[in-house]
């Protein structure tokens, strides 16, 4: 099929199985970032942006994740920003490496805002669980193809590595240990919680906001349609009829069958493509995105010495010896919302 343009994007001039022989020629012990980056960004976009976006669900789900974040105020009152900021910093290392200059600030930034909180290491390696287990499970259930074994290794060595720039101990490693520890997890901790239960409130409403005003009602019931039982129960949803579930599991069935004949993506997907990624329309920097803390104050309770009380571009925190500052980024446009 000859290559052509659709809303600002590149399809066909390759076969619909392009990325998956790309990453059939890949080591998933060594070309993990490139191997994720095909699947997130060419292949499977829309996939991971659903599951990573129910990823989120679940940390709210365990009373201490959802707590912390009802606590601080920055997924309740300012929802897009706190969207818009998780989302932008966690690229940087998909597109550039995880030694690039913009990917070592992106996570300076990420762990600094964990280390302002008393978060023990168990919440944050099931967060990192999360983003491993959910994502794949998803591509199981409704992606236009199963990934292979040596994807799901890629993309568990990509979180490994991830978890391990972020200081986090006792990283599983395999996807299957990650599964169990998700799994376990959530049997042991998932429970109600007002403060979890707000912040998933604060976030479907968000997710409103990305669709038609019309379309508001039926984005928020598909959501908790699509969404498990054990997690319902923990943030107190109510369970949509049993016909909307089916009817909701089957339209992702049959949207992956359509897709199975769609020309393969061949320019990528970024986060500031999303239509949805509305904080910065005159550009950002990576070293002002996330939150400040100031101990003592929105559940900021951990004082780390005077070299942590940093305003956004602050050199302390962009650069470290031997990194190189981060680029600026231009203007983002909005872009619409991709197919697949």
């Amino acid at each position: 099929m000859r290559s052509f343009s659709w809303r600002g994007h590149r399809y066909g001039g390759v076969g619909r199985d392009h990325w998956w022989r790309a990453n059939l020629a890949l080591d998933p012990e060594t070309d993990f970032v490139a191997m994720y980056r095909h699947l997130l960004q060419y292949e499977f976009p829309w996939d991971y942006n659903q599951a990573l976006s129910f990823a989120l669900f679940r940390t709210y789900a365990v009373p201490g994740v959802g707590r912390l974040l009802f606590e601080t105020g920055a997924f309740t009152e300012q929802v897009q920003k706190r969207y818009d900021d998780t989302t932008l910093l966690l690229e940087p290392p998909l597109v550039h490496g995880f030694e690039h200059p913009e990917a070592r600030t992106a996570i300076r930034r990420i762990n600094r805002m964990h280390r302002s909180y008393d978060i023990p290491n168990h919440e944050m390696l099931y967060v990192l669980s999360t983003f491993v287990v959910v994502p794949t499970r998803w591509i199981a259930d409704y992606g236009k193809r199963p990934l292979t074994e040596a994807e799901v290794v890629a993309s568990t060595n990509y979180y490994r590595t991830l978890g391990k720039h972020m200081g986090i101990a006792d990283i599983p490693a395999t996807y299957a240990e990650f599964a169990t520890l998700m799994d376990d997890y959530e049997a042991e901790y998932f429970a109600y919680d007002e403060g979890g239960r707000a912040v998933a409130d604060a976030t479907l409403a968000l997710m409103r906001t990305f669709y038609p005003a019309a379309a508001g009602d039926a984005v928020e019931l598909f959501a908790r349609a699509v969404m498990d039982a054990p997690l319902r129960r923990a943030l107190g949803y109510p369970a949509p009829p049993v016909a909307v579930q089916r009817a909701s599991r089957a339209a992702l069935k049959a949207r992956a069958r359509v897709l199975r004949a769609f020309p393969a993506r061949t320019s990528p997907l970024l986060v500031e493509d999303l239509p949805w990624i509305r904080s910065y329309p005159d550009g950002y920097r990576v070293a002002d995105l996330g939150t400040f803390p100031v101990p003592g104050v929105r559940g900021c309770p951990v004082r780390h010495g005077a070299g942590d009380a940093v305003e956004p571009g602050d050199a302390v925190d962009a650069v470290e010896p031997g990194d190189l500052a981060t680029a600026d980024h231009p203007a983002v446009p909005a872009a619409p919302s991709p197919v697949g």
